[in-house]
């Protein structure tokens, strides 16, 4: 079995950092930056960039959000979570999967807008959930994989806004950590939920109601999308800021459990 080393738990921590920014970015643009939050994902990395030693955020964001989807993937693979073999253990992990999957790609966009230009990469910001949606749509049962995806989308969001009312999340997190910790997760599961609806039901109706690729949603255009709900948007706008923080807490006081499933269960606050 794979042992825990130092540095593996160092980069999941830079994996959190990244995490941080990037929601705490989106969550700005889309409060102060109608242009911006209308490009999608791509308006969040063009965002980044913009600032002050931007590119090198970029880099350490290519590094951070890959570490993270690495440490995910070890949920199905090691359990290092100890989420169990039984069904509901497998469909946390396999969530854990989809979420590392999700990692890599958002880990991908920031590498090209790092190694781009001054301007942007071009393409719209939901142009390479889009594209991959298209491939999927173009083989046999497409439809059937994209719909289910959505489905999958709509489990994780009950998920998210479940973790957000019963603060369940505060077990794997050190009882050193800020007494602000539980509301600011609470809050950011509760936005997250939102959007992975909506990035859900985008999926579903490519999949199952014919309406094509192109209404696929990608993180920045899931929330785009709910700029004309007024006080619903604002409310998801600061919940994802503040998912941002609370990341950024999870950065320095998340308990990083071994990989090593000898070890037993990790001794999670109660």
């Amino acid at each position: 079995m794979v042992d825990k080393s130092e540095k593996f738990n160092w980069l999941v921590r830079v994996g959190y950092f990244s995490r941080a920014i990037l929601y705490f970015v989106l969550g700005l643009i889309a409060l102060t930056s109608a242009n911006k939050i209308a490009e999608g994902t791509n308006g969040i990395f063009q965002a980044i960039k913009d600032y002050p030693a931007g590119t090198a955020i970029l880099w350490i964001m290519v590094v951070g959000l890959t570490a993270y989807a690495l440490f995910r993937f070890c949920s199905p693979l090691f359990d290092i979570e100890n989420n169990g073999s039984d069904a509901k253990g497998w469909g946390k992990r396999i969530g854990h999967a989809g979420s590392g999957i999700a990692h890599i790609v958002l880990a991908y966009s920031a590498y090209k807008f790092a190694t781009s230009g001054s301007g942007s990469s071009g393409g719209s910001g939901g142009g390479g959930a889009q594209e991959a949606a298209s491939g999927v749509l173009s083989v046999e049962f497409g439809g059937i994989v994209l719909g289910i995806l959505g489905i999958a989308f709509f489990l994780a969001a009950i998920f998210q806004a479940k973790k957000g009312i019963t603060g369940e999340f505060m077990n794997r997190i050190s009882a050193q950590a800020p007494s602000a910790t539980r509301w600011l997760g609470g809050a950011g599961y509760l936005a997250r939920g939102v959007v992975y609806t909506v990035i859900g039901w985008s999926l579903f109706k490519a999949g199952f109601m014919s309406s094509g690729a192109s209404e696929v949603k990608s993180l920045g255009n899931a929330v785009a999308s709910l700029a004309d709900d007024g006080f619903v948007f604002t409310l998801t706008a600061i919940g994802l800021m503040l998912f941002g923080l609370f990341s950024l807490v999870l950065a320095r006081y998340r308990i990083i459990p071994d990989l090593d499933k000898s070890a037993g269960v990790p001794s999670f606050r109660a």
